[in-house]
């Protein structure tokens, strides 16, 4: 049975400040976005918060004006958030958040072709029976995905299709495909889990067992933990490691039912970084793939981007018992558009730029006798 795990970085729409160039170009986009998601949450808009949210919605040509930007849209569904006097400047209506209902959303546009189809050849690849999908749209489009775009390079669809909606309003989800005659079985969703600091995951840490072949149980957690894109670093670590202690609650409480458990997606932060602690240190019984005798790597530490030791984001984690039965591990990273022309390792023949990148992380198995 080979399990992989894949930050495919969404497979038909993406929020249009995700979907450039760079990183860097769409990062403060992304900070405003979030930012203004936690000022209308408020039960009294202060004058210093009505004065911070204009700040920011000038910032965005448009967006104050007519609730519409290059990368940001107001939604007013009851009430208005803002005032727009003719002949003055916008003014901040509500006073409060019960005073209207309505958000702000990222606009998305659709991912190149290209792209999709290379997402497409990754997985096929990879040859996994179970992949762990990281930054699906939602249950839909992954259906859409596996059912249309899968045969199209010569792949066979997968027989089961999962994707619980979790917590991130971009449109960033977890799911999973299986085949091979390997089967679902119990699910739980933990988007509403919280702790002293309020919700606790970004997207959620779907639990889900898979029925192999041979009559055994493999339990799967699926994470993708707080983004460093934007917000203050100390935040953002202090979020995933507020993450990374629940999935260890849960990972204890497992155990006992499930020896064969794995804990695999994006954790946005290096083998090194305290956030992990509880994951990698702290008695923890998990073991990275990488570091199994049978893992067989490309001399690059990393999973993102240029593959270098500063940007391993993705993992798959196991239980002392599956680790025991582990019979290969390795990366795929020929998806990955390499250094500024493509060149620092080899990529798919479909990728003449970029933008036909299949994603920015590399696709990570492991395989087992189980």
């Amino acid at each position: 049975m080979r399990l992989a795990a894949f930050n495919v970085e969404n497979m038909f729409e993406r929020a249009k400040a995700m979907n450039l160039d760079s990183w860097q170009e769409g990062r403060e986009v992304l900070r405003d976005f979030a930012e203004l998601t936690k000022l209308i949450q408020e039960d009294t808009y202060s004058a210093a918060i009505k004065a911070e949210l204009l700040d920011i919605l000038k910032r965005h040509r448009g967006l104050a004006a007519n609730g519409d930007s290059a990368f940001i849209r107001l939604r007013d569904i009851r009430g208005r958030l803002l005032r727009r006097p003719r002949g003055a400047p916008v003014e901040v209506a509500a006073q409060g958040r019960s005073d209207w209902i309505g958000w702000f959303e990222l606009k998305t546009e659709s991912v190149k072709e290209v792209a999709t189809l290379n997402t497409a050849r990754v997985i096929q690849l990879v040859g996994a029976d179970v992949v762990c999908v990281v930054e699906a749209d939602h249950r839909v489009n992954l259906n859409r995905f596996n059912r249309d775009v899968l045969p199209m390079v010569g792949a066979t669809p997968y027989e089961q299709v999962m994707l619980i909606d979790g917590n991130d309003d971009r449109g960033i989800d977890v799911g999973i495909l299986v085949t091979n005659g390997h089967r679902l079985g119990l699910m739980q969703s933990h988007v509403d889990d919280l702790d002293t600091e309020g919700q606790i995951f970004s997207r959620d840490c779907p639990e889900f067992e898979i029925r192999t072949v041979k009559g055994n149980s493999l339990l799967v957690l699926i994470n993708h933990f707080k983004s460093k894109g934007y917000g203050k670093p100390s935040e953002s670590d202090a979020k995933r490691l507020r993450q990374a202690k629940r999935v260890r609650e849960l990972v204890d409480e497992r155990l006992g039912l499930f020896p064969y458990l794995a804990v695999v997606g994006d954790f946005n932060e290096i083998p090194t970084g305290k956030p992990l602690d509880p994951l990698l240190r702290n008695n923890s019984p998990l073991i990275d793939i990488f570091d199994h005798p049978t893992f067989h790597g490309d001399n690059r530490p990393g999973t993102y981007g240029n593959g270098t030791a500063s940007s391993k984001f993705d993992y798959i984690l196991l239980s002392p018992a599956l680790a025991a039965l582990v019979t290969a591990g390795g990366i795929e990273r020929r998806g990955v558009w390499g250094g500024t022309k493509g060149t620092l390792f080899p990529h798919l023949d479909e990728m003449k730029s970029s933008k036909d990148a299949a994603s920015d992380h590399a696709a990570v198995w492991a395989e087992f006798d189980l």
